[in-house]
């Protein structure tokens, strides 16, 4: 067997997990010498019992690694091992990193300097107008958008990075074959089609569960720089991935809200506890720094005058020409341009970041 093999085997096993395993790894060695290891030797590990030694023991009824090998090479999924180059450094700083990771997509050197954005996945209106906008101007600035392919916030932050030509990395709750939610496997499509890559450390079949997804959330936390929080309730699973942050040393950033809004009071709790009040991109990139590589090619320039202003695509023609000098809201804009209004939202982020058009509490906006 070997040793992908062996690896493979101990992360289809049920009921060990990644603490358990470099427990197991400290000891013996190797995964190999882990399945190949006596029961008695197995029961005197502290944390292992008969439950656990038992199915280490007879993992050949729970594991076909050469088949799972064989399949992931098929559906064009490299797994990536903690003795690989391309494992992500910051992963194996945490104390339960994960022991592999199924990648559709590419990983690349440059994802070691990532922000993850998370959120409700019942997200308003405010929330994906804002996720989206943080996460352009953050992929713009050079960093990978790391999220978890969810509804709401989630998805917003995965396409304004693909928007933005940069990078995003969806880690998700299951394997890379039960990809969850499935109406996002065409926004998957994209980000593996070479935006970056979707990731999972279950086996490929594994479905969702309530399990899956707190331990997605600990890779999304320890992957990253930095974790925003861009709307969130007072329960939300965004809380537990910036309490996994804070215990990774990771800095964490909350978008505030309407005071009286439920939908971001999770966010006004974390502000309340320490996290850091991001109103705008700019505030994260000032505490982060400039990034030492070339940005994407779209990035902002500066403000434009009517001598200097770029020929425009057709659809950013026709809604920059619906947006006057004075404010208007985002329905005014809507009904003068004729667009969809999903695309006049994108393409007036795109007129932001370009710096030809500004933006106003209460999303109106008004040429520069």
């Amino acid at each position: 067997m070997s040793p992908l093999e062996a690896l493979v085997a101990l992360n289809l096993l049920p009921k060990i997990g990644p603490v358990r395993v470099r427990r197991l790894l400290d000891i013996f060695g190797s995964a190999s010498a882990i399945l190949e290891a006596p029961l008695d030797r197995l029961l005197r590990v502290d944390g292992v019992g008969e439950e656990t030694a038992g199915i280490l023991r007879s993992w050949r009824d729970h594991a076909d690694p050469s088949s799972e090998i064989a399949e992931a090479k098929e559906r064009g999924i490299r797994l990536v091992t903690q003795d690989d180059a391309d494992y992500p450094a910051p992963l194996r700083d945490i104390y339960d990193r994960p022991l592999l990771l199924y990648v559709w997509g590419e990983l690349a050197p440059r994802d070691r300097h990532a922000i993850s954005v998370v959120g409700s996945r019942r997200a308003t209106t405010y929330g994906t107008h804002t996720a989206k906008k943080f996460s352009y101007q953050l992929a713009q600035a050079g960093f990978t958008i790391i999220s978890g392919l969810a509804r709401g916030i989630d998805t917003a932050a995965h396409e304004a990075a693909v928007a933005a030509n940069g990078r995003t990395i969806a880690v998700i709750g299951s394997g890379l074959a039960k990809l969850y939610p499935p109406e996002n496997f065409g926004l998957a499509e994209k980000i593996a089609a070479g935006n970056g890559a979707v990731v999972s450390e279950f086996p490929l079949h594994a479905a969702p569960d309530k399990q899956t997804f707190p331990m997605r959330n600990r890779i999304v936390a320890g992957w990253a720089r930095a974790l925003l929080v861009v709307e969130c309730p007072a329960w939300s699973g965004s809380l537990i991935t910036a309490n996994l942050a804070t215990e990774y040393g990771k800095p964490v950033f909350a978008v505030p809200g309407q005071v009286d809004k439920p939908t971001s009071a999770g966010c006004h709790q974390l502000i309340r506890e320490g996290a850091t009040l991001a109103a705008d991109p700019s505030h994260i990139l000032d505490d982060l720094g400039e990034l030492p590589f070339e940005r994407p090619t779209a990035s902002a320039g500066p403000a434009a005058t009517p001598e200097s202003l770029p020929e425009l695509p057709e659809d950013e023609a026709a809604v920059y020409a619906a947006v006057s000098a004075d404010e208007l809201p985002v329905d005014r804009i809507i009904e003068r341009s004729g667009l969809p209004a999903h695309v006049v939202t994108a393409t007036l982020m795109k007129l932001e970041m370009r710096r030809l058009v500004r933006v106003f509490p209460g999303f109106r906006y008004a040429r520069r």
